[in-house]
C-alpha cells in the first residue's frame, strides 16, 4: 500500500476554545478538483483562499518552521528546490509548510512573527492539533486582514472525512466537499501521480469510498455542501451560484474567469500536479478519462467495491447490468 493510502485519520478530541473566525474549508479526495475549486473561490472579491497546510507533520511544528525559515534565508542546501527529491527528508514537512504559506501570500517574516507569538502564548512547540489549528487560524486571519477580504479559506483535502473535529474547532466555518467520479480519480492516481497516489484500483476505490461516505456522518447541519466536479465544469454558473448561496456571498463574475485572475499558484507552481490544469478555463476534457485509462477489468473492480456510492451520487455504471442478459 502506498504511503498516501495509509495516511491516518485524526481521532483527536475537539479543542477547548473554539475559534471565532469563519473560514471556508474545502475538502475532497486528492485529484478530485480541490485545487481548481480553491483557485476559483480565491477569485471572489470577498475571499482569500490558500492551499492545504499540514495538520500532522512535523511533530515540533513551531520550532521546525522557525528553523526552516532561517535555513531558507541562508540558502541551506538541505532545503534546495521544492520537491521531495531535492529537500532533505528531515526537513521536507517543515519546508513544505513554509512554501505553502508563501504560496498563500504570507512572507517568512510574518510567518516567523505568528509562530513566535503563538509559541509564547501557548507555551508549547505547537505539536498538538489545537495549537496547529490556532496557527492555521492566525495565518488565515492575517491574510484576510491583509487583503481586505471578508473571509479566508483553505484546503482540508481528504481530512474532510474528519469534519466533525474541524467543525468543532471552527463552529462558524462552512465546508465544501468536491466529489469526482471515483473511476476518473483512480485513473488520475494511477496515470498522473504514481509516485505518491494510490497504486491499485482497489486501493483507490476503498480510499474514495471512505472519504466520500465518512464526511457525511458527522457533517454539521447547514454548514456542509457536496459539489460534484463534473457539475462544476459542465454547469459552472449554476454550480458556483449554489456554492456562493451556501456561503452567503454575492455573485462575482470573476469566478467564471478564474484563469484570467492573479493567483500565487500560477506564479509558484513548484511541481504541483494540478497547477497547469487549474490555470486553464473550466473544461470537461478530463471527465470520463477512466474509459480510456482503465481496463474493463479495472472498471469492473472499482464498481464492484464502490458501485452503490457511484449510483447514489448520480454516476452511471459503465458495465452492463448482469440482469439484462436474462
Amino acid at each position: 500500500m502506498s504511503d498516501f493510502a495509509a495516511l491516518p485519520t485524526s481521532d483527536c478530541p475537539p479543542v477547548t476554545l473554539p475559534s471565532t473566525s469563519n473560514p471556508v474549508l474545502l475538502g475532497g479526495e486528492n485529484r478530485s478538483g480541490t485545487t481548481l475549486l480553491s483557485v476559483l473561490l480565491d477569485s471572489h472579491r470577498d475571499l482569500v483562499v490558500g492551499p492545504e497546510l499540514d495538520f500532522t507533520e512535523p511533530a515540533d511544528l513551531g520550532p521546525h518552521i522557525l528553523a526552516v525559515c532561517d535555513m531558507i534565508d541562508v540558502h541551506d542546501s538541505r532545503i534546495a528546490g521544492a520537491t521531495k527529491d531535492t529537500i532533505d527528508a528531515e526537513w521536507y514537512d517543515g519546508a513544505h509548510f513554509v512554501m505553502q504559506c508563501d504560496r498563500f501570500g504570507l512572507g517568512r517574516d510574518d510567518l516567523r512573527n505568528l509562530v513566535t507569538n503563538l509559541i509564547a502564548e501557548r507555551g508549547t512547540d505547537l505539536s498538538g492539533l489545537e495549537d496547529r489549528c490556532r496557527l492555521i487560524d492566525s495565518i488565515g486571519e492575517f491574510r484576510r486582514k491583509q487583503t481586505g477580504a471578508g473571509r479566508w479559506g483553505m484546503k482540508l483535502q481528504r481530512r474532510i472525512q474528519d469534519i466533525g473535529i474541524y467543525a468543532a474547532i471552527w463552529p462558524q466555518a462552512h465546508f465544501i466537499h468536491i466529489i469526482r467520479d471515483g473511476r476518473d480519480l483512480a485513473a488520475s492516481h494511477l496515470k498522473t501521480v504514481p509516485d505518491w497516489g494510490y497504486r491499485t484500483v482497489a486501493e483507490a476505490a476503498h480510499g474514495w469510498l471512505q472519504v466520500v461516505t465518512r464526511s457525511r456522518q458527522t457533517a454539521p447541519d447547514g454548514r456542509y455542501l457536496e459539489v460534484r466536479y463534473e457539475d462544476l465544469v459542465t454547469h459552472p454558473r449554476k454550480t458556483i451560484e449554489r456554492i456562493l448561496e451556501h456561503l452567503g456571498l454575492p455573485w462575482d463574475e470573476a469566478l467564471l474567469h478564474h484563469a484570467e485572475q492573479e493567483h500565487a499558484l500560477f506564479d509558484k507552481p513548484w511541481g504541483h500536479p494540478s497547477a497547469e490544469a487549474a490555470a486553464k478555463p473550466l473544461s470537461t476534457g478530463r471527465s470520463g478519462r477512466y474509459l480510456q485509462d482503465l481496463t474493463p477489468g479495472e472498471i469492473e473492480e472499482f464498481e464492484r467495491i464502490a458501485g452503490k456510492e457511484l449510483e447514489h451520487l448520480g454516476y452511471d455504471s459503465s458495465m452492463p447490468d448482469p440482469g439484462s442478459a436474462r
